[in-house]
Protein backbone atom coordinates (compact mmCIF):
# COMPACT_ATOMS: atom_id res chain seq x y z
CA UNK A 1 0.00 0.00 0.00
CA UNK A 2 1.51 3.27 -1.10
CA UNK A 3 1.87 6.07 1.36
CA UNK A 4 -0.87 8.60 1.05
CA UNK A 5 0.23 11.85 -0.40
CA UNK A 6 -0.32 15.02 1.62
CA UNK A 7 -2.97 17.33 0.27
CA UNK A 8 -1.57 20.23 -1.67
CA UNK A 9 -0.91 23.31 0.50
CA UNK A 10 -3.49 25.98 -0.14
CA UNK A 11 -2.22 29.32 -1.27
CA UNK A 12 -2.41 31.97 1.39
CA UNK A 13 -5.29 34.24 0.75
CA UNK A 14 -4.23 37.73 -0.08
CA UNK A 15 -5.62 40.02 2.58
CA UNK A 16 -7.13 43.18 1.13
CA UNK A 17 -5.49 46.37 2.34
CA UNK A 18 -7.46 48.27 4.91
CA UNK A 19 -8.90 51.43 3.49
CA UNK A 20 -7.14 54.62 4.52
CA UNK A 21 -8.60 56.12 7.66
CA UNK A 22 -10.43 59.34 7.02
CA UNK A 23 -8.89 62.39 8.65
CA UNK A 24 -10.05 63.36 12.09
CA UNK A 25 -13.10 65.63 12.08
CA UNK A 26 -11.10 68.48 13.58
CA UNK A 27 -8.40 68.25 10.93
CA UNK A 28 -10.99 68.00 8.18
CA UNK A 29 -12.83 71.03 9.48
CA UNK A 30 -9.56 72.95 9.75
CA UNK A 31 -8.65 72.10 6.16
CA UNK A 32 -12.12 73.12 5.00
CA UNK A 33 -11.85 76.40 6.86
CA UNK A 34 -8.45 77.17 5.33
CA UNK A 35 -9.73 76.37 1.84
CA UNK A 36 -12.83 78.51 2.36
CA UNK A 37 -10.71 81.34 3.75
CA UNK A 38 -8.48 81.32 0.67
CA UNK A 39 -11.48 81.45 -1.64
CA UNK A 40 -13.09 84.28 0.31
CA UNK A 41 -9.89 86.35 0.38
CA UNK A 42 -9.49 85.90 -3.38
CA UNK A 43 -13.06 87.07 -3.82
CA UNK A 44 -12.64 89.95 -1.37
CA UNK A 45 -9.63 91.27 -3.28
CA UNK A 46 -11.77 91.81 -6.38
CA UNK A 47 -14.41 93.84 -4.54
CA UNK A 48 -14.46 97.51 -3.69
CA UNK A 49 -14.47 98.33 0.03
CA UNK A 50 -17.76 99.69 1.28
CA UNK A 51 -19.91 97.82 -1.20
CA UNK A 52 -22.61 95.44 -0.07
CA UNK A 53 -20.83 92.44 -1.58
CA UNK A 54 -17.53 93.40 0.07
CA UNK A 55 -19.27 93.62 3.44
CA UNK A 56 -20.92 90.24 2.89
CA UNK A 57 -17.66 88.46 2.00
CA UNK A 58 -15.84 90.18 4.89
CA UNK A 59 -18.55 89.00 7.28
CA UNK A 60 -18.24 85.45 5.91
CA UNK A 61 -14.49 85.57 6.61
CA UNK A 62 -15.12 86.64 10.19
CA UNK A 63 -17.70 83.91 10.72
CA UNK A 64 -15.48 81.22 9.20
CA UNK A 65 -12.52 82.08 11.43
CA UNK A 66 -14.33 82.50 14.75
CA UNK A 67 -13.04 79.06 15.89
CA UNK A 68 -9.54 80.58 15.74
CA UNK A 69 -10.66 83.28 18.17
CA UNK A 70 -12.24 80.74 20.53
CA UNK A 71 -9.05 78.70 20.48
CA UNK A 72 -6.98 81.77 21.39
CA UNK A 73 -9.47 82.85 24.07
CA UNK A 74 -9.32 79.42 25.73
CA UNK A 75 -5.69 80.14 26.65
CA UNK A 76 -6.98 82.83 29.03
CA UNK A 77 -9.66 80.71 30.69
CA UNK A 78 -7.87 80.85 34.06
CA UNK A 79 -8.21 84.65 34.25
CA UNK A 80 -11.73 84.40 35.74
CA UNK A 81 -13.17 86.72 33.10
CA UNK A 82 -16.39 85.86 31.20
CA UNK A 83 -15.33 83.88 28.17
CA UNK A 84 -17.83 85.68 25.93
CA UNK A 85 -16.09 88.98 26.74
CA UNK A 86 -12.68 87.54 25.86
CA UNK A 87 -14.04 86.09 22.59
CA UNK A 88 -15.57 89.45 21.72
CA UNK A 89 -12.25 91.20 22.24
CA UNK A 90 -10.44 88.52 20.25
CA UNK A 91 -12.92 89.01 17.41
CA UNK A 92 -11.80 92.63 17.18
CA UNK A 93 -8.27 91.35 16.66
CA UNK A 94 -9.56 88.94 14.01
CA UNK A 95 -11.26 91.77 12.12
CA UNK A 96 -8.08 93.84 12.21
CA UNK A 97 -6.12 90.86 10.89
CA UNK A 98 -8.60 90.35 8.03
CA UNK A 99 -8.36 94.00 7.03
CA UNK A 100 -4.54 93.88 6.98
CA UNK A 101 -3.99 90.43 5.48
CA UNK A 102 -2.38 90.16 2.06
CA UNK A 103 -2.79 86.67 0.52
CA UNK A 104 0.03 87.31 -1.97
CA UNK A 105 2.65 87.19 0.77
CA UNK A 106 2.36 83.41 0.91
CA UNK A 107 1.51 83.22 4.62
CA UNK A 108 -1.42 81.18 5.90
CA UNK A 109 -4.09 83.39 7.42
CA UNK A 110 -4.21 81.58 10.83
CA UNK A 111 -0.45 82.09 11.19
CA UNK A 112 -0.86 85.78 10.42
CA UNK A 113 -3.98 86.33 12.53
CA UNK A 114 -3.11 84.50 15.74
CA UNK A 115 -0.57 87.08 17.07
CA UNK A 116 -3.04 89.88 16.37
CA UNK A 117 -5.89 88.11 18.15
CA UNK A 118 -3.77 87.21 21.19
CA UNK A 119 -2.28 90.70 21.28
CA UNK A 120 -5.74 92.25 21.38
CA UNK A 121 -6.79 89.95 24.24
CA UNK A 122 -3.63 90.71 26.22
CA UNK A 123 -4.20 94.44 25.71
CA UNK A 124 -7.72 94.02 27.05
CA UNK A 125 -6.46 92.33 30.21
CA UNK A 126 -3.73 94.93 30.64
CA UNK A 127 -5.95 98.02 30.23
CA UNK A 128 -9.42 97.01 31.38
CA UNK A 129 -9.44 93.97 33.62
CA UNK A 130 -9.19 94.39 37.36
CA UNK A 131 -6.03 93.22 39.03
CA UNK A 132 -8.24 92.34 42.03
CA UNK A 133 -11.17 90.15 41.07
CA UNK A 134 -14.60 91.22 42.34
CA UNK A 135 -17.91 89.35 42.16
CA UNK A 136 -19.71 89.71 38.83
CA UNK A 137 -22.84 91.19 40.45
CA UNK A 138 -20.75 93.89 42.12
CA UNK A 139 -19.01 94.60 38.82
CA UNK A 140 -22.36 95.02 37.03
CA UNK A 141 -23.70 97.19 39.83
CA UNK A 142 -20.59 99.36 39.68
CA UNK A 143 -21.35 100.12 36.04
CA UNK A 144 -24.82 101.33 37.07
CA UNK A 145 -23.42 103.41 39.92
CA UNK A 146 -20.89 105.00 37.60
CA UNK A 147 -23.59 105.86 35.05
CA UNK A 148 -25.93 107.25 37.71
CA UNK A 149 -23.10 109.37 39.12
CA UNK A 150 -22.48 110.94 35.72
CA UNK A 151 -26.20 111.62 35.15
CA UNK A 152 -26.70 113.17 38.58
CA UNK A 153 -23.56 115.26 38.26
CA UNK A 154 -24.94 116.72 35.02
CA UNK A 155 -28.36 117.33 36.61
CA UNK A 156 -27.16 118.85 39.90
CA UNK A 157 -24.04 120.57 38.65
CA UNK A 158 -22.08 118.91 41.46
CA UNK A 159 -20.97 115.51 42.61
CA UNK A 160 -23.95 113.58 44.02
CA UNK A 161 -23.94 112.18 47.53
CA UNK A 162 -23.99 108.49 48.31
CA UNK A 163 -27.61 108.79 49.45
CA UNK A 164 -28.65 110.43 46.17
CA UNK A 165 -27.01 107.68 44.12
CA UNK A 166 -28.63 104.99 46.30
CA UNK A 167 -32.05 106.63 45.90
CA UNK A 168 -31.60 106.86 42.12
CA UNK A 169 -30.75 103.15 41.80
CA UNK A 170 -33.01 102.01 44.68
CA UNK A 171 -30.18 100.26 46.49
CA UNK A 172 -28.60 100.78 49.90
CA UNK A 173 -25.84 103.25 50.61
CA UNK A 174 -23.63 100.35 51.70
CA UNK A 175 -23.97 98.82 48.24
CA UNK A 176 -23.03 102.15 46.64
CA UNK A 177 -19.92 102.38 48.81
CA UNK A 178 -18.99 98.78 47.98
CA UNK A 179 -19.32 99.53 44.26
CA UNK A 180 -17.17 102.64 44.55
CA UNK A 181 -14.52 100.60 46.35
CA UNK A 182 -14.75 97.90 43.66
CA UNK A 183 -14.23 100.54 40.99
CA UNK A 184 -10.80 101.25 42.44
CA UNK A 185 -9.62 97.69 41.87
CA UNK A 186 -8.91 97.97 38.15
CA UNK A 187 -5.23 98.58 38.82
CA UNK A 188 -3.09 97.83 41.83
CA UNK A 189 -1.11 100.82 43.09
CA UNK A 190 2.57 100.29 43.67
CA UNK A 191 3.60 100.29 47.32
CA UNK A 192 6.37 102.70 46.35
CA UNK A 193 4.01 105.18 44.68
CA UNK A 194 3.61 108.52 46.45
CA UNK A 195 0.15 109.30 47.77
CA UNK A 196 -1.69 111.71 45.51
CA UNK A 197 -2.64 115.04 47.00
CA UNK A 198 -1.24 114.58 50.49
CA UNK A 199 2.44 114.82 49.63
CA UNK A 200 3.22 111.81 51.82
CA UNK A 201 5.82 109.20 50.88
CA UNK A 202 4.79 105.87 49.39
CA UNK A 203 3.03 103.26 51.47
CA UNK A 204 6.12 101.06 51.52
CA UNK A 205 8.06 103.87 53.20
CA UNK A 206 5.38 104.19 55.88
CA UNK A 207 5.03 100.51 56.74
CA UNK A 208 7.00 98.84 59.53
CA UNK A 209 10.15 100.27 61.07
CA UNK A 210 13.88 100.04 60.60
CA UNK A 211 15.33 97.28 62.76
CA UNK A 212 18.58 98.58 64.34
CA UNK A 213 19.85 95.00 64.61
CA UNK A 214 19.97 94.61 60.82
CA UNK A 215 23.32 96.35 60.64
CA UNK A 216 24.84 93.69 62.88
CA UNK A 217 23.63 90.69 60.88
CA UNK A 218 26.66 90.57 58.61
CA UNK A 219 29.02 91.14 61.53
CA UNK A 220 27.48 88.33 63.56
CA UNK A 221 27.65 85.99 60.63
CA UNK A 222 31.31 86.86 60.09
CA UNK A 223 32.13 86.32 63.77
CA UNK A 224 30.38 82.95 63.73
CA UNK A 225 32.35 81.97 60.65
CA UNK A 226 35.66 82.97 62.25
CA UNK A 227 34.98 81.41 65.64
CA UNK A 228 34.69 77.90 64.24
CA UNK A 229 38.27 78.22 63.00
CA UNK A 230 39.62 78.52 66.56
CA UNK A 231 40.58 75.54 68.74
CA UNK A 232 37.72 74.20 70.83
CA UNK A 233 39.17 75.45 74.14
CA UNK A 234 39.61 79.00 72.85
CA UNK A 235 36.05 78.94 71.50
CA UNK A 236 34.81 77.96 74.96
CA UNK A 237 36.82 80.73 76.66
CA UNK A 238 35.36 83.36 74.31
CA UNK A 239 31.84 82.09 74.91
CA UNK A 240 32.31 82.14 78.70
CA UNK A 241 33.81 85.62 78.57
CA UNK A 242 31.46 87.41 76.16
CA UNK A 243 28.24 85.34 76.13
CA UNK A 244 28.17 84.17 79.77
CA UNK A 245 29.81 87.41 80.97
CA UNK A 246 32.29 85.60 83.25
CA UNK A 247 35.43 87.33 84.42
CA UNK A 248 38.86 85.93 83.69
CA UNK A 249 39.09 84.75 87.31
CA UNK A 250 35.80 82.87 87.00
CA UNK A 251 36.91 81.34 83.69
CA UNK A 252 40.19 80.18 85.22
CA UNK A 253 38.26 78.52 88.04
CA UNK A 254 35.86 76.95 85.54
CA UNK A 255 38.64 75.50 83.37
CA UNK A 256 41.16 74.79 86.14
CA UNK A 257 43.93 76.97 84.67
CA UNK A 258 45.58 80.17 85.86
CA UNK A 259 44.10 83.58 85.14
CA UNK A 260 47.30 84.56 83.33
CA UNK A 261 46.89 81.58 81.00
CA UNK A 262 43.29 82.59 80.27
CA UNK A 263 44.49 86.12 79.46
CA UNK A 264 47.14 84.77 77.04
CA UNK A 265 44.60 82.50 75.33
CA UNK A 266 42.18 85.42 74.88
CA UNK A 267 44.92 87.59 73.39
CA UNK A 268 45.95 84.78 71.02
CA UNK A 269 42.34 84.22 69.99
CA UNK A 270 41.90 87.92 69.16
CA UNK A 271 45.09 87.86 67.10
CA UNK A 272 43.88 84.83 65.14
CA UNK A 273 40.47 86.42 64.55
CA UNK A 274 42.02 89.65 63.29
CA UNK A 275 44.34 87.77 60.96
CA UNK A 276 41.49 85.62 59.61
CA UNK A 277 39.35 88.72 59.12
CA UNK A 278 42.05 90.39 57.02
CA UNK A 279 42.34 87.27 54.89
CA UNK A 280 38.55 87.05 54.44
CA UNK A 281 38.40 90.73 53.47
Amino acid sequence: MSASTAPPQEEAAVQPQAPAQPPAPEKRRGADTRALTQVLFAELKELDPGTTEHTRVRGALIEANLPLVRYAAARFRSRNEPMEDVVQVGTIGLINAIDRFDPERGVQFPTFAMPTVIGEIKRYFRDNVRTVHVPRRLHELWVQVNSATEDLTTSFGRTPTTAEIAERLRITEEEVLSCIEAGRSYHATSLEAAQEGDGLPGLLDRLGYEDPALDGVEHRDLVRHLLVQLPEREQRILLLRYYSNLTQSQISAELGVSQMHVSRLLARSFQRLRSANRIEA
